[in-house]
């Protein structure tokens, strides 16, 4: 395997931890906000705590969205500029 190939497959896999850590850090931190809340109040409902975690997920694709893309596209450039560089 070229190195090109070996660079292209670790900046796929940082691309994908970098694309997935603001939604996940937001449902992360909703829950452990509304885990707290549920907590000190005694109210143990299921939608209590899965409705305030989609909205934060939502809130963070929203915010995060433009860069996320920005960084796929740039992605998807040189992998196809790699792709369109290899021999059949």
């Amino acid at each position: 395997m070229s190195a090109a190939l070996l660079h292209l497959a670790r900046e796929a896999l940082l691309l994908s931890l970098l694309a997935s850590a603001p939604p996940l850090l937001a449902a992360l931190a909703m829950g452990l906000l509304t885990g707290v809340l549920q907590a000190v109040t005694q109210v143990q409902d299921a939608a209590l705590g899965a409705v305030p975690r989609i909205a934060a997920v939502l809130a963070a694709l929203v915010v995060a969205g433009p860069w996320m893309g920005g960084r796929l596209v740039r992605f998807a450039e040189s992998a196809l500029a790699l792709a369109a560089g290899l021999p059949p």
